[in-house]
């Protein structure tokens, strides 16, 4: 059996392992064996029915309430713990006074029948600890998927800008996902291969040397993906050793023109962090395929898009950044502690279509950098110059319109490559050029960047105040709740959490912030203050890391 990938779960833990934290004084009454089943929340409950409030996964607990009175008889504790089944609760914990001084007979019984696992939790022991031991755990477990992730998405860009990208790319991908991977041009031959370098799957089995399966059985699979439109996912399977799992996913150019595919097998189903793993895969193979039909100079384009794009920015160490501000400088002709503007170019009807490669090279003369990227809406590029009226004035002439970004630094990159896409409508509409730092059209843009930052840090502070890891998920929740306009269901629906998880965080949040979160005025000073606060949190963790 090979050791279990560094990205086998994301943002949960087993009951054994939850279990394991607590003191040894819980007394386990019967093992319903799902001991290795993950664990998604620990909840009190004495409802007589908690089952419509309770995720799949859950650890009820409850000091037995409802088996007072006639809620005791074995009819009514039976039809309680086939409930529980059915809402498939992992455990149920029964905490002794102030109602009961033992578990009652006939619930044992009907945990035994239904098979539910089920402890006897001392008076010593309160809920509320044992729902802060698991808050911690479960940090501590995202914590470390994420920077496992966040580690893999650094591995996968080195490989990209490695002189073999394709091949590098595959070798990193089945590093840290058990899969074998094949990478397919658009005229169905094979570019690269990759496999596990253990030649285990995730289940024990060899993952295969080459494909895993005779290349043969892969060509109804390519068929479907060379010949469909759109990203999609094509599935099979085969009865071969790391094979039982086969899936493939298109790579399309902006114009979704097939590039090719990639396609993996395995002999189980992909945990949600190794998806999130060949996601990015995807993405980049896409990137780079796309970029090689943009002529030579694809490293430089792919380098700004990388710079443009990824998390790690700000997320890596010291010596990581002052890699990236001195490959950036060098790109620039400038130095690692000069600013830099993102801009982005729009064409009009009157250009010229010169074709990828002169036009790349034509923005770079222009704006005196090797970062520009060929896009579907024209370019992008990272600059040390004003971009001044005369600058600005030749690229007009040659029926292009502008949107120029404000001074920012290395870790604010990718918040300005922000800010200037969301004023391209603005400049398609207008046929003019625009400034970001001269944009007054919105509440937002009144406010002012010095008045907004004031302001999210005035309000938000002690959430600011945290680490990361706890910070940015309560920021998530607050932006996600707010809007939906406070609708419990509605924001639980579009953060993925349930309900009530998101009642909990708006409470927490609340507290730290010392506000009434129902009163309209605060919602809306929140809502104003969340468009400021990535820079604001930023400009925390770098100076964190100072």
């Amino acid at each position: 059996m090979s050791p279990e990938p560094a990205t086998a779960r994301l943002s949960f833990v087993t009951l054994e392992q939850f279990l394991e934290q607590l003191p040894p004084e819980l007394k386990l009454l019967h093992d319903g064996g799902s001991g290795t089943s993950l664990l998604r929340w620990v909840e009190p409950s004495e409802l007589e029915d908690p089952t419509p409030y309770l995720p799949e996964g859950e650890f009820l607990l409850t000091a037995g309430l409802p088996f007072l009175g006639k809620g005791g008889s074995a009819a009514k504790v039976d039809a309680y713990v086939q409930r529980l089944v059915d809402a498939k609760v992992a455990a149920l914990g029964f905490g002794i006074r102030p109602y009961f001084d033992a578990v009652p007979d006939a619930l044992v019984d009907a945990c035994r029948r239904h098979n539910l696992t089920l402890f006897e939790i001392p008076e010593s022991l309160p809920f509320a600890a044992i729902g802060l031991e698991f808050s911690q755990l479960l940090e501590t477990d995202n914590a470390r998927v994420f920077r496992q992730l966040a580690d893999t998405n650094r591995q996968l860009m080195r490989a990209v800008l490695s002189p073999r990208p394709e091949h590098e790319l595959l070798a990193a991908l089945v590093q840290r996902v058990p899969v074998w991977a094949v990478l397919v041009g658009a005229d169905g031959r094979v570019r690269a291969r990759g496999h596990n370098a253990g030649g285990q799957g995730a289940s024990g089995h060899h993952a295969g040397g080459s494909t895993g399966v005779e290349h043969s059985l892969l060509a109804p699979m390519l068929e479907r993906l060379l010949s469909g439109s759109g990203p999609r996912v094509e599935m099979d399977g085969f009865d071969q050793p790391g094979s039982a799992l086969v899936f493939g996913h298109p790579l399309r150019s902006t114009k979704d023109a097939n590039l090719g595919a990639l396609i993996l097998g395995s002999d189980t189903p992909l945990t949600p962090a190794q998806n999130n793993v060949v996601q990015s895969a995807v993405g980049l193979l896409e990137l780079l395929v796309r970029q090689r039909t943009s002529g030579s100079l694809a490293p430089s384009q792919l380098a700004t898009a990388v710079l443009l794009h990824p998390d790690s920015i700000t997320s890596g160490g010291t010596k990581h950044v002052n890699g990236l501000k001195d490959l950036l400088a060098q790109s620039l002709s400038s130095t690692r502690s000069a600013q830099m503007r993102v801009v982005q170019g729009i064409r009009v009807d009157g250009a010229a279509d010169d074709g990828p490669v002169r036009e790349l090279l034509q923005w770079r003369r222009l704006f005196d950098t090797k970062l520009v990227e060929i896009t579907e809406y024209g370019f992008a590029a990272i600059t040390r110059l004003r971009v001044d009226d005369s600058l600005l004035a030749d690229v007009e002439k040659l029926g292009w319109r502008l949107v120029i970004g404000e001074p920012t630094e290395l870790p604010g990159l990718t918040a300005a490559y922000q800010r200037a896409s969301s004023l391209r409508s603005r400049v398609l509409s207008s046929g003019m050029s625009a400034r970001v730092d001269e944009v007054t059209w919105s509440v937002a843009g009144l406010l002012g960047r010095e008045a907004g930052t004031m302001l999210a840090e005035r309000l938000l502070s002690p959430v600011l105040s945290l680490e990361p890891d706890r910070r940015d998920p309560l920021l998530a929740v607050l932006r996600g709740w707010l809007s939906e306009n406070g609708s419990w269901d509605a924001s639980a629906k579009l953060l993925g959490l349930h309900r009530n998880s998101v009642r909990r965080q708006i409470g927490v949040l609340g507290e730290l912030l010392d506000m009434d979160l129902n009163q309209a005025q605060v919602r809306a000073e929140l809502w104003f203050a969340l468009q400021y606060v990535e820079e604001l949190a930023n400009s925390t963790d770098v100076a964190g890391t100072t």
